[in-house]
């Protein structure tokens, strides 16, 4: 089922609740530039396994509501906060791709882990995307630059080009249509603040405040997010797990959906 969360004044986050009477919950925190049907190849399984399945649409994407103001880590982590003591969830896993994986991980730092028991980092934008002086191993800050002008000057061209380069397996034309139309329904300034924030800000302070079970989950052809993040948040983090996908890029829940199904049903277990 679906309703709404009022995150602020004149803000309301949409959630998606499949089988909420399940044992074990798990919240999804979509990545950049989608929402939670991100996830429709989990949410079509787990539930039938007996897990919650919680996807919620950060705000100005997807059916969210779109402000235009604030879209830094910490904002979007006070989001997931507000959602979590709502809901009244506890002890429950964690799991943000891309974006929603350096969401998350500011909301174990900032919110000291509030509810969560387990923690996922599926393709994760953490601890930073782009390259620094102590940190090599990410793309160049121009690149999301570059992503950022083609928001404002030819959004679906840009999305065109960003789906090319999220998949490592061949797509089907249909599927491609679909993804992008999970892009088409974000704001584009939504759209390419959150870029910026992905290119500007950093978490490797937040690491060392992650105290509960972790798995991570990347794609060993991720051109979005290189493979160099996970090793850094496998070394970050002291009771991580770090699961590579052969045969993936960015979009691993779906190109290896079987494995990534099975890793996260028997983390959460």
């Amino acid at each position: 089922m679906g309703y709404y969360v009022a995150v602020e004044p004149g803000v309301n986050i949409y959630v998606e609740d499949v089988n909420p009477t399940g044992r074990k919950t798990i919240l999804f925190v979509h990545g950049w530039p989608a929402n939670h049907h991100l996830f429709e190849y989990q949410f079509n399984v787990l539930p039938a396994m007996g897990y919650r399945c919680i996807g919620i649409d950060i705000r100005g994407f997807g059916k969210s509501d779109k402000p235009f103001g604030n879209y830094t880590y910490n904002q979007l982590a006070n989001d997931v906060r507000v959602i979590v003591e709502v809901l009244g969830l506890h002890d429950f896993t964690l799991a943000g791709h891309s974006v929603g994986g350096a969401i998350v991980t500011r909301y174990m730092a900032k919110h000291q882990g509030f509810g969560v028991a387990k923690l996922a980092l599926i393709g994760a934008a953490a601890p930073s995307v782009t390259k620094r002086s102590y940190f090599p191993g990410g793309i160049e800050k121009k690149e999301v630059t570059k992503l950022i002008h083609g928001v404002y000057e030819d959004r679906p061209a840009m999305l065109v080009n960003f789906t090319e380069k999220f998949f490592y397996q061949p797509i089907s034309k249909p599927f491609s249509d679909w993804f992008l139309q999970l892009g088409f329904a974000a704001s584009g300034y939504a759209t390419a603040k959150v870029a910026k924030t992905f290119r500007d800000e950093e978490l490797f302070h937040d690491l060392s405040h992650i105290l509960v079970p972790t798995l991570i989950l990347h794609g060993k052809h991720d051109e979005v997010c290189r493979p160099a993040l996970a090793t850094a948040l496998h070394k970050g983090i002291k009771q991580s797990k770090l699961v590579w996908f052969e045969h993936s890029g960015h979009g691993l829940f779906w190109e290896e959906r079987d494995k990534f199904n099975r890793e996260l049903a028997e983390f959460v277990r």
